[in-house]
């Protein structure tokens, strides 16, 4: 396929996705799958490319490629809807998507960890963004897509847009956040996007991994903080607490109970108050 043609199809992709209200990360995510999918068959009749083909391409990615589970799911699901939506041509992959693996739990901070780490930021905006994203439990690209508008102090919620989900979700908004956002937009006056660039526009996802990651170093947390520690932190602190898991599922924008449930893995041991038998001897 030439580069038009391709482009021709990126663009119509593009057009679908928004029509079909997708939220804006899945876009981003779907659009850079695609480009990779159409480079790497550049050479080859996209509408006669069969199930089989795209199975051992699937398993090329994952061998050669070291693609993750994850990244897996996301390249087939850009596939078969490319095909399915664009092509008009019926196709299931079903059968490539991986199996459920093991349950890991995820990795959070304590409440002092999280202090810590938020009072060694020293840039207001930055201590900012890393405040929001525990602060409501936000993904970091439901942080980063957050508008003004979205941030009402008046009924203290924040408002997620067409998150991974879907559907519109709120969150309660942290009474020391809006002060501290308060401080930070006279200083910045972002004009449309809460977190703004330099130069305008979203802010940097790769730059708040960063920032993260820095004051993780800083505050001495040896623990593999990055932007979903802080969604983690957020559920595994409310559990803790003792706020409904219901109420927490419904926070993080989550389906089923069954996602939410992983938390009550890390706290039943704190809830119950178990000791270890050594401390009995």
């Amino acid at each position: 396929m030439d580069n038009n043609t391709n482009n021709i199809l990126i663009s119509e992709y593009k057009s679908k996705l928004e029509t079909q209200r997708y939220s804006p990360n899945t876009i981003r995510s779907y659009l850079y799958c695609i480009r990779i999918f159409l480079r790497d068959f550049e050479k080859i009749d996209i509408y006669k490319v069969e199930e089989k083909r795209i199975a051992k391409y699937i398993n090329f990615l994952i061998n050669e490629r070291k693609i993750s589970r994850s990244t897996q799911k996301q390249m087939i699901g850009c596939i078969s809807y490319f095909y399915i939506e664009i092509l008009k041509i019926r196709i299931n992959l079903k059968n490539l998507y991986p199996k459920r693996g093991k349950m890991k739990l995820p990795t959070f901070l304590s409440k002092v960890e999280v202090r810590n780490l938020i009072d060694s930021i020293r840039n207001i905006k930055h201590r900012c963004i890393v405040m929001t994203l525990y602060a409501g439990g936000l993904r970091i690209g439901e942080a980063l897509d957050l508008k003004i508008k979205d941030v009402d102090s008046k009924t203290g919620i924040i408002i997620i847009r067409n998150p991974k989900g879907n559907n519109d979700r709120v969150v309660p908004l942290s009474e020391v956040l809006i002060s501290h956002l308060r401080d930070y937009y006279k200083l910045y006056m972002p004009k449309v996007l809460l977190f703004e660039g330099l130069k305008g526009g979203r802010y940097s996802e790769s730059s708040v991994q960063q920032i993260i990651k820095r004051a993780a170093i800083k505050s001495k947390i040896r623990k593999n903080v990055t932007a979903h520690t802080f969604r983690h932190s957020f559920a595994t602190h409310l559990i803790s607490d003792g706020t409904d898991i219901r109420i927490v599922q419904e926070l993080l924008g989550h389906k089923s109970i069954k996602t939410t449930q992983i938390y009550t893995h890390i706290t039943d041991v704190n809830k119950r108050k178990i000791k270890s038998p050594l401390d009995n001897i």
